[in-house]
């Protein structure tokens, strides 16, 4: 079994990448952004919660997002792995999904971070912004308050991956099939 995680600020291409990578490596790919959304349409519990963390621009606790991708991981048994997309974004989430993998008998294989110059992604963003309906794409404030969170707890989880030899990075500027070849490259290294 093969377990990747993505990483990347908002913008950096991390859905897209996944479909690719999901299809290439018959991975299921678990989006905590897709399961947000799930359980906010849907209006779960949980997905109530998260909702009132994401209006501000600011990242679900790690409570609410751990219960929501366990729940996903236990509805596919039969996956041959996993593609862990934008989750973990901080330290605990790192050692609770490590945590949970372990009393599966499984672990991370990698990590790959897609990097990408803020402005280019604010851009991005904003040009996305006008056609996904997400209030967090619209609004600059948010966006750069989104990166400020990811810099502030999710690129300290590069040191604790780099530590067990288990990070990668990969450039994610440049068309869609270069940097899809990039990562593909880095995973069949694995």
């Amino acid at each position: 079994m093969i377990n990747i995680v993505l990483f990347g600020k908002p913008g950096a291409g991390k859905g897209t990448q996944a479909e690719f990578l999901k299809g290439k490596y018959n991975l299921t790919h678990l989006s905590t952004g897709d399961i947000f959304r799930f359980n906010i349409k849907n209006e779960t519990e949980l997905g109530k919660l998260a909702k009132t963390y994401m209006d501000k621009g600011d990242l679900v606790p790690d409570e609410v997002t751990i219960q929501m991708l366990q729940s996903e991981v236990d509805k596919n048994p039969e996956s041959r792995g996993f593609l862990f997309d934008g989750f973990p974004r901080t330290l605990s989430q790192a050692e609770a999904l490590d945590k949970f993998l372990e009393s599966k008998d499984e672990k991370i294989t990698a990590t790959v971070a897609l990097e990408a110059n803020d402005e280019i992604l604010v851009k991005r963003l904003l040009e996305r912004g006008k056609t996904s309906g997400r209030p967090d794409d619209q609004d600059e404030e948010k966006i750069r308050n989104r990166y400020q969170e990811y810099n502030e707890k999710t690129a300290p989880l590069m040191d604790y991956y780099k530590a067990q030899n288990k990070f990668h990075a990969v450039d994610g500027i440049g068309s869609i099939e270069e940097i899809t070849h990039r990562l593909s490259t880095v995973i069949d290294s694995l």
